[in-house]
């Protein structure tokens, strides 16, 4: 009876880990990302995403602010980006694009930040490629950005 349980225990740890990497192999694939009309892309309807360009009160959260010049702000972003783990990946005058991969099972998120000089905000989008909750992962990283930015 226990080598039963053990068996069974042993093949419900295998078919989650086998999940589990088919998901990370899923989110190599890179989703459409960017703007449309200056804003960026809204949030999918699941849970695993913030975006500042868009109202819907379950994704939204609150574009960064500077105060100095925009190029002296873009760049400490970049670094802090860095710091925390991110990779560059697409970098323009007024676009950033930059992947964060968990360590464990290496799923990777995409950030995205869009610049808006008029305003003195940089618009930010954090999402996951897979799943459905991240269990508010990405909120939280970008209060952690926020909180280096400053």
């Amino acid at each position: 009876m226990i080598l039963k349980t053990l068996y069974a225990a042993l093949i419900l740890v295998l078919i989650i880990c086998i999940y589990f990497a088919v998901l990370s192999l899923i989110s190599r694939n890179e989703p459409k990302l960017g703007t449309a009309n200056g804003r960026l892309l809204p949030c999918p309807d699941k849970p695993n995403c913030v975006c500042s360009t868009h109202d819907d009160e379950a994704h939204f959260i609150e574009p960064l602010s500077y105060s100095s010049e925009q190029h002296v702000a873009w760049q400490k972003l970049k670094q802090v980006i860095q710091a925390q783990g991110g990779k560059l990946v697409e970098d323009k005058e007024d676009y950033l694009h930059a992947t964060f991969t968990s360590t464990l099972f290496r799923f990777i998120d995409d950030l995205e930040l869009s610049l808006d000089e008029n305003n003195k905000l940089i618009h930010i989008r954090s999402a996951s490629r897979v799943g459905h909750s991240d269990l508010g992962q990405n909120r939280k990283r970008v209060e952690r950005l926020r909180n280096d930015f400053r």
